[in-house]
C-alpha cells in the first residue's frame, strides 16, 4: 500500500487503471499482472485475469472509478474463491485520496459443494430436467457462492451457446406489444432465470411473475443459488 499511495500522489486521480497497475507492478520486485485463472467444467472454459498478485498470494484488485459498489467486491470475492485465496484488497485510485478495503472469503471449497437441494417446486422434464442436472453438477465441481454471471454463461453455452439461447421475447402490456426483452431460453418457450438471494427471494419471485405474465413464455425456470440451499422453481403462467 506503500507502493499505492506513491503512485496515487505523484501521477494523481485521472488515469486509467491500466496505468496504475503498470507503475504499481514497476515498482514492486515481486508482482505479477493480469495472472490468469482458468475455470473448466467438462467443455466450457473461461479465463479471468487477476489486476496484480503480489508476494505470491496478495490479491489486488485496481479500480478507476467513482466509488466502489457491492459489485467490485462480488468481482473481487469472485477472485479469491476461483483462487483458493483468503483475502484480498480493492483499490481505487479515481478519487483525491486512495480508496480501499478488504474483502475476504471466509467460505471453503469444501463446504461450499456441500449445499442441500430443494426442488418440490421444479418441473423437470425434458430441458428442465437437463437444466438441473447441469447445474447441480456444476455447482458441485465449482461450489456455490461466485460470480451469477459465471453460472449464466455456462449453462448457455450447454444449450447451445449466446446465438441460440440468448433470444428476444415479445413483451405485451394491456394487449399491445411494448417491445422486446432478451432472455435466455432452456428450450421453447421456456426461459431460465439464476438468483443468488436470501430474504429477498420473494420480492424477485413476485418480478419473476410478472415478467412471465407480459410475455407469451411458458415458463420460467428459476435456480437460486444460496449458501446453503439451492432451489430449483418453476414459475408456471
Amino acid at each position: 500500500m506503500d507502493v499505492v499511495f506513491a503512485v496515487h500522489k505523484e501521477l494523481g486521480r485521472l488515469f486509467d487503471e491500466a496505468v496504475y497497475q503498470t507503475e504499481i507492478a514497476r515498482r514492486l520486485q515481486d508482482a505479477r499482472v493480469e495472472v490468469p485463472i482458468e475455470v473448466t467444467f467438462e467443455s466450457f472454459c473461461k479465463i479471468y485475469y487477476l489486476d496484480l498478485v503480489f508476494g505470491g498470494g496478495a490479491l489486488f484488485e485496481l479500480k478507476a472509478v467513482e466509488a466502489l459498489t457491492d459489485r467490485h467486491r462480488a468481482q473481487l470475492l469472485n477472485y479469491l474463491l476461483l483462487a483458493g485465496l483468503l483475502h484480498g484488497k480493492l483499490v481505487n485510485m479515481h478519487l483525491e485520496a486512495v480508496e480501499h478495503e478488504f474483502v475476504n472469503a471466509a467460505v471453503a471449497r469444501e463446504d461450499r459443494i456441500r449445499f442441500a437441494v430443494e426442488d418440490m417446486d421444479f418441473i423437470g422434464v425434458g430441458e428442465g430436467g437437463r437444466l438441473k442436472d447441469l447445474a447441480v453438477a456444476m455447482l458441485r465441481d465449482w461450489g456455490v457462492g461466485l460470480d451469477i454471471g459465471l453460472y449464466e454463461e455456462a449453462l448457455t453455452h450447454f444449450f447451445g451457446g449466446s446465438e441460440r439461447v440468448l433470444q428476444q421475447v415479445a413483451v405485451f402490456v394491456g394487449g399491445g406489444k411494448a417491445g422486446n426483452q432478451a432472455l435466455r431460453l432452456a428450450g421453447p418457450g421456456m426461459a431460465f432465470k439464476i438468483s443468488a438471494l436470501g430474504e429477498r427471494r420473494l420480492r424477485y419471485e413476485s418480478h419473476l411473475r410478472r415478467l412471465l405474465t407480459h410475455t407469451s413464455l411458458e415458463c420460467i425456470q428459476w435456480i437460486n443459488v444460496g449458501r446453503q440451499v439451492v432451489t430449483f422453481k418453476t414459475l408456471k403462467r
